[in-house]
């Protein structure tokens, strides 16, 4: 055998390898993911980049790296990052072979920094200007594929926060409950969109946007016209409309303030009601236990969750629950929150009083599209696109305003996801640039309550039935949402493996049939691996 470098390691052997094989290894200090495709070895970062789960416990299908938690996917033999929510690419490591040997190269001895894409456009004139409006995920996601494509003209995020583009998802999660710091949230930091020659323009209310002259009229009394422009508004919490709703210490939570003012509003707090078990409700709920309150939910079904994922999985979700500590009234509506100034208590619509301290409201969301003139808007304020999501010339319409053709079933769909939104933020990019292409990715979300998380994939709006695998009352299982014979969508709990490769086979299209999946003798990860 040659010499091996200081910087070099060898990392296991060439015998007993399979194709599609994945191992974590060291050279030196650095954790490493070597994996065989083709008979070819290649090495990357161990962890994902969005928040660091171990690659290797995720999928390897062909050279697409999928992430065992949030579902992010990578090019195992280059590093490229093929799907979100992770921003960046892994780390690719030189792999050789010599005799028996597998050799890795760490060339700054494990401070090799992952690659972004590149996003330097070119040099020359392009005088457009794009608009992207709104700054959430589908928003910082267009513009940076924009730059990455090689985009020369003017590029303009609007946003009506006074904040660069963050991680929403973690609001209601580890940053309402205090365990995660603030420095974690911003997607991307000032320098990385000075760079990048992408404006953010910061506290702009968007009055009228008007689709035929490509203009847009702002709250302030200027205007900009457009060569194209994305819609990436996304949605606003549901008002409660009771009397003593405009009381101190009535919160939603759907921006990175609201999530501060009820941090705020903790301190000194005992008793908190949650208004509504959605899941921005339910995790609310386990974050303000977390930090110690009395939580009581408020919700006029009987089982969180039934219209989303089924009464079982539900009751799963209030027994968790109610084992830390909350209290639900379910079957009720709220009648008033009663307090001179500030939240003294609510009363339910049976004449149950609730101290309260605070009170969150978490009822859903509507799209915010209000501002929208010379395109139609929907009956629920969606607007529609392609599958391109084009809605009008020069105008795109990104994330949860956007009602899209689903890849599955053609079905007219809405998807309030935050994976979905930076999805639609890349194709929507791809499509203002002249290079359409249809989306035609699976939906995929997760809920973290507690320590357990439940993962998502695909859309079922309404099934015939559910198949388990395993028992949602033991935290333990799969579900399969059925509809007219074809699975739309599965859930589950402590089967990440699993649910990834549910993603892959309805990606590719080779879910297996309902009467296979009945007798669950189906190895869902070896079938994703060979499709």
């Amino acid at each position: 055998m040659g010499v091996v470098a200081s910087n070099e390691a060898v990392v296991a052997q060439t015998d007993g390898w399979q194709d599609g094989e994945m191992r974590q290894v060291k050279v030196g200090e650095t954790e490493v993911l070597l994996a065989r495709v083709d008979g070819q070895f290649y090495a990357t970062s161990a962890t994902c980049t969005h928040y660091g789960a171990p690659l290797a416990k995720g999928l390897l299908h062909g050279t697409r790296l999928m992430c065992p938690w949030h579902h992010a996917c990578f090019n195992i033999t280059t590093g490229a990052k093929l799907e979100p929510p992770a921003l960046d690419g892994l780390t690719s490591y030189p792999v050789r072979v010599e005799g028996q040997n597998i050799i890795v190269t760490n060339p700054l001895d494990g401070l090799q920094i992952a690659p972004a894409p590149a996003h330097e456009a070119h040099l020359q004139h392009d005088p457009r200007l794009f608009v992207i409006l709104g700054g959430g995920a589908a928003g910082q996601a267009a513009a940076e594929i924009l730059r990455q494509e090689n985009f020369a003209g003017r590029i303009m995020l609007i946003t009506r926060e006074q904040r660069l583009p963050y991680d929403r998802p973690n609001l209601s999660k580890d940053y309402l409950a205090g365990k995660a710091d603030p420095a974690w949230m911003p997607l991307r930091d000032d320098h990385f969109y000075a760079k990048h020659n992408i404006e953010v323009a910061y506290r702009n209310e968007v009055k009228e946007v008007d689709a035929t002259n490509r203009l847009i009229k702002f709250e302030a009394g200027d205007t900009l016209h457009y060569d194209a422009l994305l819609l990436a508004t996304g949605s606003e919490p549901t008002k409660l409309e009771v009397p003593g709703a405009d009381l101190e210490k009535v919160f939603t939570l759907r921006s990175y303030d609201d999530a501060d003012n009820i941090i705020g509003a903790i301190s000194g707090a005992t008793d908190a009601v949650v208004v509504g078990a959605s899941f921005i409700g339910m995790e609310v709920a386990a974050s303000l236990i977390e930090r110690g309150l009395k939580v009581t939910v408020v919700a006029p079904e009987d089982v969180p969750y039934t219209k989303v994922l089924g009464p079982e999985v539900g009751k799963m979700f209030q027994d968790l629950h109610t084992e830390k500590g909350v209290n639900f009234r379910l079957g009720h509506k709220l009648k008033q929150i009663e307090g001179t100034h500030r939240v003294e208590g609510v009363v339910l619509d049976d004449g149950q009083k609730i101290p309260a301290d605070l009170v969150v409201v978490g009822l859903g969301v509507k799209p915010v599209t209000n501002y929208l003139y010379g395109v139609k808007v929907l009956d629920d304020n969606s607007v529609a696109v392609d599958g391109t999501l084009k809605a009008a010339e020069g105008l795109y319409a990104a994330g949860d305003i956007a009602t899209f053709p689903d890849a599955q079933t053609d079905q007219p769909t809405r998807v309030e996801h935050w994976r979905v939104a930076q999805q639609h933020g890349h194709i929507a990019a791809l499509a203002m640039l002249g290079q359409p292409e249809a989306y035609t990715g699976v939906p995929f979300f997760w809920t973290q309550q507690y320590k357990l998380s439940l993962r998502y994939v695909g859309f079922a709006k309404e099934w015939d039935e559910i198949i388990f695998w395993g028992d949602p009352a033991k935290r333990d299982f799969i579900g399969f949402y059925v509809k007219d014979n074809q699975v739309l969508a599965a859930t589950g709990m402590k089967h990440d493996p699993e649910m990834d490769a549910i993603e892959e086979l309805m990606r590719v299209g080779k879910m297996p049939g309902v009467p296979e999946l009945r007798q669950q003798k189906v190895k869902l990860v070896e079938l994703a691996q060979q499709s």
